[in-house]
């Protein structure tokens, strides 16, 4: 199936030489703990907490509006310890999600609504329905489908999922192109006419 394009106002983004794009109104906090390994895509009003530990996302990840990423912590009797952050490359994060993982794995998709628990450790190629919670300290094994609150196993992912992973991210990364402002378009076409125009004159 062909992905539509989705458009977005240049201006609202910053696009790194790695090829990320990093939404305007989206908030990444002690970005200099926060890496994007290329072709990333973070929107509107995310939240990154980069301040509380060091978060590392893959290549090819796309992160929806409105979703937190946040790294784990654990109580101690003196207080309380945040650890890393890992995403894996081709890692699509549906809108609204919290996600408080030790280690999320490649080739991972997570629905929409979904809560990751604080230090859950996600495998290669899984997948968490939509609305799904995980509790603390879950580890959910490659090729799982996981769905419910609290989220439990339901169903298995074919080999090609690896595959399909990829083509879904590699694609929504393709088709997720700047909008053209057909006004300034037509505006800079006339006045490129017209300083045509003076010169021959």
């Amino acid at each position: 199936m062909e992905l539509q394009d989705r458009t977005y106002v240049k201006s609202e983004y910053i696009e790194t030489a790695s090829g990320n794009k990093v939404s305007r109104q989206s908030v990444l906090c002690g970005s200099q703990n926060i890496v994007l390994n290329g072709k990333t895509i973070i929107m509107a009003e995310c939240i990154i907490r980069g301040d509380l530990a060091n978060v590392r996302i893959g290549r090819h990840c796309v992160i929806n509006k409105r979703s937190v990423i946040r790294p784990p912590f654990k109580k101690f009797s003196k207080g309380v310890a945040f650890f890393p952050l890992h995403i894996g490359d081709h890692v699509y994060i549906e809108e609204d999600c919290i996600v408080n993982a030790a280690q999320v794995g490649s080739h991972v998709y997570i629905g929409k609504n979904c809560i990751i628990g604080r230090r859950s450790v996600l495998k290669d190629c899984c997948v968490i329905a939509d609305d799904a919670v995980l509790p603390p300290e879950t580890v959910v094994p490659p090729f799982t489908v996981m769905a419910g609150s609290p989220a439990k196993a339901v169903a298995e992912l074919p080999e090609c999922t690896q595959e399909n992973m990829a083509d879904l991210t590699k694609g929504f990364y393709q088709h997720f192109i700047p909008f053209i402002d057909e006004k300034s378009k037509s505006t800079k076409t006339e006045q490129s006419s017209r300083s045509g125009s003076t010169t021959r004159k």
